[in-house]
């Protein structure tokens, strides 16, 4: 007994954590604090404007970060549009198989077989997308080759047709073949072996790019199996740490974005790939009823772009009709009538019904968001910049509607026309007898939809704990 004892003050006193920072601050924390504050401002500062003088490099290492990183990233990406096909999957297995296994098991069985479902389901989609896409790529440009000769042939009997006429259009056309011939003989004499040299570079560069691009998606899809196995305890993780460095009601605000960003994403980029997959199979539907040459080219084009809101159906239809033009130009007219009648039933049925509201954004907004995304960041920027900037916007009317709420001011935005004010006391006033009623049947809506998500969040809470 003596030598546990002996034995437990001989342990050093931090074999187990120590507590510290209960005694509260200190005389010499407490007289510079304030300076201390001053000190770091400042020096915030200075590290700040030295940052903006080497804005060249940080950028340049951030993007060699992120080169570096690439694997990662897709790994990240692929796990978050597979995790869907694996929570259906555990939703549907875990209640099977617990019967017959015990809760550990069954869930780790579950996870695996739902992990590789997702994987096969990706790998077949993108074979599928190559053995569709690559074949027919190869015969519109073998046609094209073909028929382009006999439709530069018809344009100059067309052109013979005009020089037949003494007419203004007769010269007009002539002055810009004999402008398009002098300008072709000089880039011939004097471009075209640097534009060959230049075009066989890149070609080569692009090449390599294109190979490590696939190198890193492949090993990317090895980190979405491990993302995917592990993905609870990540979050887990990311809200421990986040716990710990924040305040609590810091911390609950940001675990809240985070979930409602995960919510807005998730429904917008997800319900959008499905929209465009049927989009795709209906066009390939409609166009084959018609008898339209590239059937399948011009579907697969249609759908990718469809991905794109609001301008992707138009970026996606300009080519597809330029194609089905040089082969035939009255199925061209058909092809452009098909596809605004195919764009307006998606814009007022299949969309709506998949997607809602998921973005909560007007027209303008949405138009405003792909425009910002694309020009800063391209294609991505135009696909990833709807629901961000959606994000952005309930941030923003959340803190809007916090202030009013302080002020006890209605908070539809509707309430605020020609006819209502914010008298001398903070009291709201307003002529509109329909607005004063639409305050109080929002205020009764507001507090039933409270009620019904927090029945909800309680119901899954304990789904999830059976």
């Amino acid at each position: 007994m003596e030598k546990d004892e002996k034995k437990a003050s001989s342990a050093p006193y931090y074999d187990k954590r120590p507590k510290f920072g209960n005694k509260g601050p200190s005389k010499l924390r407490q007289q510079f604090s304030q300076g201390m504050t001053y000190f770091l401002v400042i020096v915030a500062c200075v590290l700040f404007y030295f940052a903006l003088l080497r804005l060249d490099a940080i950028s340049g290492a951030v993007t060699k970060i992120i080169n570096v990183l690439k694997p990662v990233i897709y790994g990240l990406a692929i796990a978050y549009l597979l995790n869907p096909i694996v929570k259906n999957v555990d939703r549907f297995l875990v209640p099977l198989l617990e019967k017959k296994l015990d809760r550990k098991k069954a869930r780790k069985l579950s996870r695996g077989i739902g992990v590789i479902t997702a994987i096969l389901f990706l790998i077949v989609l993108i074979v599928a997308l190559c053995n569709m896409l690559i074949p027919e790529l190869y015969k519109s440009i073998r046609d094209l080759i073909y028929t382009l000769p006999g439709q530069l042939s018809e344009m100059v009997d067309k052109f013979n047709h005009f020089q037949s006429k003494d007419t203004t259009t007769r010269v007009f056309i002539q002055n810009i073949l004999e402008q398009g011939t002098e300008s072709l003989q000089t880039w011939l004499r004097n471009d075209l072996l640097r534009q060959t040299n230049t075009l066989m570079s890149n070609l080569t560069v692009g090449v390599i790019s294109i190979v490590n691009e696939l190198l890193n998606f492949l090993i990317g899809l090895i980190v979405s199996v491990y993302v995917l196995f592990s993905k609870e305890l990540f979050a887990a993780q990311c809200k421990k740490i986040v716990y710990a460095l924040m305040k609590t009601n810091h911390a609950n605000m940001m675990l809240h974005l985070a979930q409602k960003s995960n919510d807005i994403f998730g429904g917008f980029i997800i319900g959008k790939i499905i929209d465009s997959a049927i989009i795709g199979v209906l066009c390939f539907i409609g166009l084959t009823l018609l008898n339209m040459p590239y059937t399948l080219l011009v579907s697969v084009i249609v759908g990718v772009t469809n991905i794109i809101p609001f301008f992707g159906p138009y970026i996606g239809a300009i080519p597809s009709a330029l194609l089905i033009l040089l082969e035939d130009p009255r199925k061209g007219i058909y092809f452009i009538i098909f596809i605004l009648f195919l764009q307006q039933l998606d814009g007022n049925i299949i969309g709506p019904k998949i997607l809602g509201d998921s973005t909560g954004l007007s027209a303008f907004w949405v138009v405003f968001s792909i425009l910002l995304g694309g020009g800063l960041f391209g294609v991505v920027g135009m696909i990833v910049g709807v629901p961000t900037f959606a994000v952005i916007y309930y941030i923003i009317m959340m803190i809007v509607n916090q202030m009013l709420e302080r002020k006890k001011l209605p908070l539809t935005t509707v309430n605020y026309g020609v006819k209502s004010y914010v008298d001398e006391d903070g009291q709201f006033v307003s002529d509109d007898v329909e607005a004063v009623s639409e305050i109080k049947n929002e205020d009764e809506k507001s507090i039933h939809q409270f009620i019904k998500e927090e029945e909800e969040r309680q119901g899954s809470e304990k789904d999830e704990d059976k």
